[in-house]
């Protein structure tokens, strides 16, 4: 199977084109291609399909376009890796590279044939929008240089070269000069002078009036050839080549893997674009390697290495145009252009065909970068920066992390010296951890041990442990941090120092700007202010979005002072959790799987601000998740309790239960939790207890998950956990006990829609039981209360009941029209793991009906969601429905493989009801009884 992206996009099995759809599935499978073998992020995707405004059901339309692709190629190419998705297989454009690669180092024309032969007209023929566009535009350059090589190459070898094709070549694109050169020599050493002057007359015409420039080197070159009438290249005109490069430092340690890859990744002109971008957090060595990488390839760039520090995160950040100017009087100009626009094109023309090496450090953004970029490959261009340039267009991006235990070690062992770390291995290991292996503050480290030759390590690692004293040991002649940041620090207005150390008292790393007005207690305007004063200082990074970073050792600092200054943090930080709770009621509300039907009024924060923060909830939660679990862990710390456990429990009913998100669901709970219990607050110990309860039922743990509800209902009775308890009982079998649950809930719930879900829960106990008209009609009232208050998700899940009960009367086209509505309700919205199920219960039907084939390939794609989202029982459930495909379809040896599965999995989770289901269906597999009568209903 071969993927075509060269021409309109095509996938070709056996010499057939198989379908991939319309604009959309195209432009995905394109991304995909093009990244073939390596996993492509989700937003990255979404960014490509549907560009900066993407719909509220993006991720769920995405999974629905590879689901369809998947069928389509009926080859599973495309696979799920953690944040992304990958496609292996073989296409077009990695032959054209490879090929052109060989043709290079061969210096073939032939080679170069076969590679340009692998277009069919315009690339990416099909895709649609920005990417598509700009991934076109990069595609034709490579298409173009590709061809000025081969030309190369003939001119050079003396063979004939094909002058109309020249011509058409530069017609189209009159303002490459290599190519207008290319066909001047062509022309003359067919003998035609006159024509060869013509073509230069017009070239010079044209980017005089395009341009305002004179024709550049390569140009002037042939032109020469031809008035001396020479075969020969006349001697190259002689050019500066600046040399602007700081020091490499001389015990660069450690990055092997990543000086490989950029290396690797601006050596390779024939990929395309030579662009790499380089981020990561402070100290992480960004500057320290690109320096050390564009050293070692200061020969590979004959022609010059050009270097700008852009000063990204300083006050004044640099001007391209006056990087520009720089650049510009290093490459021998004197007579500057002043428009921007002007220097950036005459940039451009003076490295066109020459091999330069730009390295732009400490950039703030992409348009700072984008006028500095050259205009072809043939130069390459290395950026640093504290955040990710993701719309740089056709960049390598490489996150530059901390180190690992070895080249951290390895680092440190370089800066002490006298083999001390190799003698003090453990201790050694200690320092890293402590340094959080950041290359500053283990160079720091390192020094200061350097330093103190009569220090074992062991003492520094002991130093570092005390926690208010990090700054104070991490510090070394000018590396020393907490002066510069007191200086700026006293600079502040009052209310900025104490916003600063309010925000190190709370302890997270990112955050909203909205949170400032909380912690001071004041309106939106003035904390904008404040927070803008506080990214002027650099005390604060802005990272876009109203997101803002305090650097590792700045909120170090700030919490330092906190703890000496601050009288009375409680009251900020409750303020600052009431909004938070506030704000992640609102998105749940707002959310496809919304839990919240009532308008939720933020304490601290205007509706209009609101709306602002929360214009996309869904990314609003994905981004501040990380700190919403330390700002429960925070408030607990402080015995906050109240507003510790409230925020808690809508976290878990928000997010934390629909993306399985099980380890921030039980940290938050564990502190709040703890802090209940010093309290003495059974309340809030008992919502607590149930939260856990529910965590345990979503992983499975089914027994873990009855003792806390349980423990829960000890404290306090509650309806609602009873009505949780039930479902555990029902999971495992204990139906009596479920059904007397769900009669104890019944009778004291009234708000609708817990009554709907105890109604739901009863159908399906009474469809246990085999009292089927009792089932259905507790399965129907559910599904009409859930559209009375307009839970669509909850609706489809009741569906898909009110379905199985059919199937288990017989009743099978009217159980398969009620899957099928559960499979269009959910399938609409971003929940794939319901989505499986819903699959799951209507490929029941379809088996029993005899057409079980028409799901075959669905209920592999459930079994994919179920598996990545760790959902254990929903792996043995469709693995057990997978077996009984193949056991109605009499292949008995893959249905006890699937049925073999799916019993471990019962067993592991100590399920004996469904083991036992599963082990009759294995026997009927073992004896080879092909038949539907041997399928139960359940």
């Amino acid at each position: 199977m071969e993927f075509r992206l060269l021409g309109p996009i095509e996938v070709v099995d056996g010499g057939r084109a198989l379908p991939v759809g319309g604009p959309k599935p195209r432009t995905l499978l394109a991304v995909l291609a093009l990244s073939a073998g390596r996993t492509v992020p989700v937003d990255s995707l979404i960014d490509a399909v549907w560009g900066e405004d993407p719909p509220d059901t993006a991720r769920a339309a995405l999974h629905t376009y590879v689901s369809s692709i998947r069928r389509s190629l009926k080859v599973d190419v495309i696979s799920r890796d953690a944040g992304g998705y990958r496609l292996d297989g073989t296409t077009d454009h990695k032959k054209f590279i490879d090929l052109v690669a060989r043709a290079r180092a061969e210096q073939d024309p032939a080679l170069y044939r076969e590679a340009l032969g692998l277009w069919r007209g315009e690339p990416l023929g099909g895709a649609q929008g920005t990417w598509a566009d700009n991934e076109r535009a990069r595609l034709g350059e490579l298409r173009y240089a590709a061809i000025e090589e081969r030309v190369e190459a003939e001119l050079q070898r003396g063979d004939a070269t094909d002058i109309a094709e020249l011509t058409s070549l530069v017609a189209g694109q009159p303002l490459r000069e290599r190519l207008r050169a290319q066909l001047m020599r062509a022309l003359h050493q067919a003998g035609r002078q006159a024509d060869a002057l013509a073509v230069y007359q017009e070239g010079r015409t044209v980017l005089d009036e395009e341009l305002g420039l004179e024709p550049g080197a390569e140009l002037r070159q042939a032109h020469d050839l031809v008035l001396q009438g020479d075969d020969h290249q006349p001697e190259p005109v002689e050019v500066t080549r600046p040399s602007q490069l700081p020091f490499d430092i001389a015990d660069f340690t450690g990055r092997r893997t990543e000086t490989a890859e950029l290396l690797k990744k601006l050596r390779q002109e024939a990929t395309g674009s030579r662009l790499c971008a380089v981020y990561g957090k402070p100290g992480a060595g960004k500057s320290t390697l690109a320096m050390h990488v564009a050293h070692l390839l200061r020969d590979d760039f004959p022609d010059g290495q050009l270097y700008a520090s852009l000063r990204g995160v300083q006050t004044v950040r640099s001007d391209p145009a006056e990087v520009l100017g720089g650049f510009l009087r290093a490459l021998g100009v004197a007579d500057l252009p002043q428009d921007l626009d002007e220097r950036t094109q005459l940039y451009r023309s003076l490295l066109a065909n020459r091999r330069v090496l730009v390295v732009l450090d400490d950039a703030s953004d992409e348009r700072q970068v984008r006028p500095l970029l050259p205009g072809r490959h043939t130069s390459a261009v290395l950026v640093t920066s504290r955040e990710r340039l993701s719309a740089l267009e056709g960049a390598a991006q490489l996150d530059l992390g901390v180190l690992d235990d070895e080249e951290a070690l390895e680092l440190l062992d370089t800066v002490v010296g006298n083999r001390r770390v190799g003698a003090e291995l453990d201790e050694a290991r200690d320092i890293v951890r402590l340094c959080g292996h950041l290359p500053l503050a283990l160079r720091i480290a390192g020094a200061r041990l350097a330093a103190r030759p009569q220090w074992q390590l062991r003492r520094l690692a002991d130093r570092l442990r005390v926690q208010h004293r990090v700054l104070q040991e991490l510090t070394l002649g000018d590396l020393e941090v907490r002066g510069s940041l007191a200086l700026s620090y006293d600079g502040l207005e009052e209310t900025e120092r104490a916003a600063l150390r309010r925000l190190g008292l709370l302890d997270v790393s990112s955050f909203g700007g909205w949170v400032v007005g909380p912690l001071l207690g004041c309106d939106r305007y003035d904390a904008e202010d404040v927070v803008q004063r506080l990214v002027d200082a650099q005390l604060l990074d802005d990272t876009g979005g109203d997101r803002y970073r305090l650097h590792d050792l700045t909120r170090a600092f700030a919490r330092e002072r906190g703890e000496t200054e601050e009288t009375d943090f409680a009251t900020a930080a409750t303020r600052a959790a009431e909004a938070w709770l506030a704000l992640v009621e609102t998105a749940g509300s707002r959310m496809p799987h919304a839990t919240f039907d009532i308008d939720v009024v933020n304490p601290h924060l205007d509706a209009d601000q609101v709306d602002e923060i929360l214009a996309d909830p869904e990314a609003w939660f994905d981004a501040e998740q990380t700190g919403l679990v330390g700002v429960v862990e925070r408030v607990s710390e402080l015995d906050l309790t109240d507003v510790a456990t409230r925020l808690a429990a809508a976290l878990c009913s928000s997010r934390f239960s629909v993306r399985n998100l099980f380890g921030q669901w039980w940290r938050t709970h564990s502190a709040a939790l703890e802090a209940a219990r010093r309290a003495g607050d059974t309340d809030g110990e008992a919502r607590l207890l149930a939260g856990l309860g529910w965590l345990r039922y979503e992983q499975d743990r089914f027994d873990e998950a009855a003792s806390c509800y349980q423990q829960s209902l000890a404290l306090r009775d509650d309806p609602k956990v009873w009505l949780d308890l039930s479902t555990v009982q029902r999971e495992t079998g204990r139906l009596a006990d479920a059904r007397a649950s769900l009669d104890r809930a019944l009778a004291d719930l009234t708000e609708p829609q817990l009554r709907a879900q105890a109604l739901h829960g009863l159908g399906r106990v009474l469809t246990e039981q085999d009292e089927l008209t009792e089932a259905l009609a507790a399965c129907e009232e559910a599904v009409r209360l859930y559209t009375e208050l307009g839970d669509e998700r909850a609706r489809a899940i009741a569906a898909r009941s009110v379905g199985i009960v059919h199937r288990a009367a017989g009743r099978l086209d009217d159980a398969a029209r009620w899957c099928e509505e559960a499979v269009t309700l959910l399938r609409g919205m971003d929940d794939p793991l319901m989505s499986a199920y819903a699959v799951q219960a209507l490929a029941k039907v379809r088996i029993r009906q005899g057409r079980g084939a028409e799901v075959h390939e669905e209920l592999l794609a459930s079994l994919t969601v179920c598996n990545e989202m760790g959902d254990g029982f929903g792996q043995a459930l469709v693995l057990r429905t997978l077996g009984e495909l193949h056991l109605a379809d009499g292949d008995y040896a893959e249905a006890v493989r699937r049925l073999e599965r799916s019993l471990q999995w019962w067993e592991a989770l100590g399920l004996p009801v469904w083991r036992e289901r599963t082990a009759r269906d294995l026997r009927e597999a073992r004896q080879g009884e092909a038949s539907l009568s041997v399928l139960k209903v359940f």
